[in-house]
């Protein structure tokens, strides 16, 4: 466990990461809060990268493996700090808790993986064999793996371990998520003269009905790939007494794995042509969302709205090496699986690196008003970190 020094130098951390505003896109603060730690304890190496992400590194005296913690500097935004019964940016602390957005998603990974990497070099005296990175990436709120491409490819990890909370636990796997559109094209007519135009909203009402009785896919660990209409619009709007000539309906889909895009859009576009073959009027096509977002150096993060799921074994070397270690240091982690999209989509989904994930609170804290982090849970990520580093090095 932590001694008194080491557990002030964490919850400092934690708190100045909490205390700096950084919405998808604003992440700069964080930035320098991370950089100038990295300096202070000697990182070997300190690297941005054109979307903004950091990546500090510290090498041991023999060459091994390269174990990556990555963690996301992006918060979702206050809603109402109104509400809130503490400062939302005040890393107030009260009853062995820190409050403030993003304390559990997650700046307590974040700023716990920063201080284990410099507290394992410490303790080791950098005698060990490897490189252990730490790197805080760009846009995960809204475009989950994306920035993280970059980061995989500037470091090239043998291993990474996700931040994100899990209440002390390792997670080996996620279910991914696509952002599915539909969208159904009809002829403009006034209101008073429908039979004259063709109704897109009644075309879509086809495909929707349509897509609430499609067969769920299910897996036995990652449990089912829903498929759930979030929004609805059409043009023109306000219709002024107009049929709409265009409607779009977006669906989340929670992905499994060994789904691929192309598996995840064919039983709507079967769908699509079984109504057309009835509805010569029916003309709709489906696709992933395309998203643009701008980064705090002005670059531009874009991409579809694809992530994939991903899922390794508990029997599996590296979970073992983890998981063994852990447990010689009286940890009680459970083997299990997250609910919720991370990074891992990229690491593991699309770049096939083998993945494990562990942080500090509770999955259900994160983005609530009043979010929180219990010091015991962020102490316990240092120590657990520590640990896997330990693990996976001796691999």
């Amino acid at each position: 466990m932590l001694n008194s020094e080491r557990q002030g130098k964490v919850v400092e951390l934690c708190s100045d990461l909490i205390r700096a505003k950084s919405m998808s896109g604003e992440e700069q603060d964080v930035v320098d809060i991370m950089e100038k730690f990295f300096c202070m304890h000697q990182f070997d190496t300190i690297k941005k990268d054109k979307y903004g992400n950091i990546i500090g590194c510290i090498k041991g005296n023999r060459p091994g493996k390269k174990i990556l913690y990555e963690g996301h500097m992006d918060e979702v935004p206050v809603a109402d700090p109104k509400v809130w019964t503490h400062d939302p940016f005040g890393a107030e602390i009260e009853n062995g808790r820190i409050y403030g957005r993003g304390a559990t998603d997650m700046k307590g990974g974040l700023s716990a993986a920063c201080c284990a990497a410099a507290f394992f070099a410490e303790d080791t005296n950098r005698d060990f064999a490897g490189e252990i990175y730490v790197a805080g990436s760009c846009h995960e709120e809204c475009f989950e793996g994306v920035a993280a491409r970059s980061i995989s490819e500037i470091v090239q990890p043998d291993i990474v371990v996700i931040c994100e909370p899990s209440h002390l636990d390792l997670r080996i796997g996620q279910r991914g998520r696509a952002e599915i559109v539909v969208e159904t094209f009809g002829r403009p007519a006034h209101s008073s003269n429908p039979e004259k135009g063709v109704n897109a909203v009644y075309k879509m009402m086809q495909i929707i009905e349509g897509i609430k009785g499609l067969p769920v896919n299910n897996h036995p660990v990652l449990g089912k790939g829903i498929l759930e209409l979030t929004d609805i619009k059409s043009s023109p709007y306000p219709g002024a007494s107009v049929v709409p000539q265009y409607c779009r309906a977006t669906y989340d889909r929670r992905t499994l794995v060994d789904e691929t895009k192309e598996s995840v859009l064919a039983p709507i576009q079967d769908l699509i042509k079984k109504l057309q073959e009835n509805d010569p009027e029916l003309e709709a096509k489906v696709s992933y969302a395309w998203g643009s977002e701008k980064c705090y150096t002005g670059a531009v993060i874009e991409g579809e709205r694809f992530f994939p799921a991903w899922l390794y074994n508990e029997g599996d070397d590296f979970v073992q090496a983890a998981y063994q270690e852990l447990q010689k240091n009286n940890f009680s982690s459970q083997i299990s699986t997250w609910q919720f999209c991370t990074n891992g989509s990229h690491y593991a989904g699309e770049a096939k690196i083998r993945t494990i994930g562990l942080g500090p609170s509770w999955e259900h804290l994160a983005h609530i008003t009043d979010e929180y982090i219990e010091l015991e849970q962020l102490y316990g990520a240092v120590s657990a970190y520590m640990s896997i580093s330990k693990g996976l090095l001796d691999m």
